[in-house]
């Protein structure tokens, strides 16, 4: 019987997917929690689980720092995100931090009982919704990352920073920004000002020059 902890900051969401699990043969939901810091706090203090089910826009710790952690501390742990976050530079960042699946929530109940069996057999699981887009979009990726990849590691920007990046250079403000992708508004005005020094840009305006030049927005 495989031990899952399942983490969301949503309570109806928590209870329905936990009904779900519980009700196949070799899963166990042993508690189910708001957030990463929660969720860290568990671990801390309770008995070890095979398996974290986590969304990754929560407040106080998001998804992303909680695979960080994780993968830190209990490298025996398996993770999977449940998210309705669909953008392939979200989905990459988060296998190159260790994750072992990834799921859309509007995916059917069948996928998701599937994803998590390959992983609780060793395997890494990714929606088959993203697989097709990846693969539809396989030239236009590959062509923009291997520019993308070598400017943010030069100038050490996150894929959530880009992320933030391409909405700034759309016009949204921080407000906006975190309305979009599940963030504080206090969070995105943060990584605004990260990416104003670590490109060394004067302004907002500035900012903007520097993605356009350096390919980063396209």
């Amino acid at each position: 019987m495989k031990q899952l902890l399942l983490v969301d900051d949503h309570t109806l969401v928590r209870s329905g997917f936990q009904l779900i699990l519980e009700a196949q043969q070799d899963i166990t939901v042993i508690a189910g929690v708001e957030n990463g810091e929660k969720a860290l706090e568990y671990l801390n203090s309770s008995s070890k689980p095979d398996i974290i089910l986590t969304d990754i826009h929560m407040e106080q710790m998001d998804g992303i720092q909680l695979i960080q952690e994780v993968k830190k501390k209990y490298v025996d742990i398996k993770i999977i995100v449940l998210s309705m976050e669909d953008n392939i530079h979200v989905v990459q960042e988060i296998f190159n931090l260790g994750a072992d699946g990834y799921l859309l929530k509007d995916s059917n109940v069948e996928e998701i009982l599937f994803g998590i069996q390959q992983v609780i057999r060793g395997e890494q699981y990714i929606s088959a919704s993203l697989s097709i887009d990846i693969i539809r979009n396989l030239s236009k990726y590959t062509h923009m990352d291997v520019d993308r990849n070598a400017i943010m590691a030069r100038y050490e920007i996150s894929e959530r920073e880009l992320s933030v990046l391409e909405l700034i250079a759309q016009g949204h403000t921080n407000a906006e920004i975190a309305d979009q992708i599940y963030l504080s508004k206090r969070t995105v005005e943060g990584h605004r000002q990260q990416l104003i020094e670590k490109t060394g840009s004067k302004n907002t305006a500035g900012l903007v020059r520097f993605g356009f030049q350096k390919k980063l927005l396209s």
